[in-house]
């Protein structure tokens, strides 16, 4: 099993340097793949800031590489509900923090914005807006 690097996923869903997509390819080609799901959040953010790609788009090619058929995304059903709060309004970071937080009963946060999107999409765990 090979592990992906963020740069590898980059270069696959952005074809930006033909001789890494070569690379890239073969390498998703050789064997049973692992996505961590650090490596998932790391490409939201560097689709969103280096390459300016929106919600949508970035939504749809995470989706389309966690299907690959070689493909074991790491905690899936925490990054499957995140990819979905993040396609409802919530910024993707945030939505990847709550979904892998089912232990907690609670995610406590200064970040109002977060509490009021978490609450009107009905989030588990709830979120707790700290005040100061």
């Amino acid at each position: 099993m090979i592990a992906l690097d963020t740069s590898v996923v980059v270069r696959v869903l952005t074809a930006d340097d033909p001789a890494q997509l070569e690379a890239a390819r073969r390498v998703m080609k050789s064997d049973a793949l692992f996505l961590s799901k650090t490596v998932v959040l790391e490409t939201e953010w560097v689709l969103r800031y280096s390459y300016e790609i929106g919600r949508a788009e970035i939504g749809d090619a995470l989706r389309k590489l966690i299907r690959y058929r070689r493909m074991e995304v790491e905690d899936l059903p925490a990054v499957l509900e995140a990819l979905s709060w993040h396609a409802e309004g919530m910024d993707f970071a945030d939505a990847l923090h709550l979904s892998s937080s089912k232990r907690a009963d609670r995610l406590a946060t200064f970040d109002r914005e977060l509490a009021v999107t978490a609450a009107v999409l009905g989030c588990v765990p709830r979120v707790e807006l700290l005040r100061s």
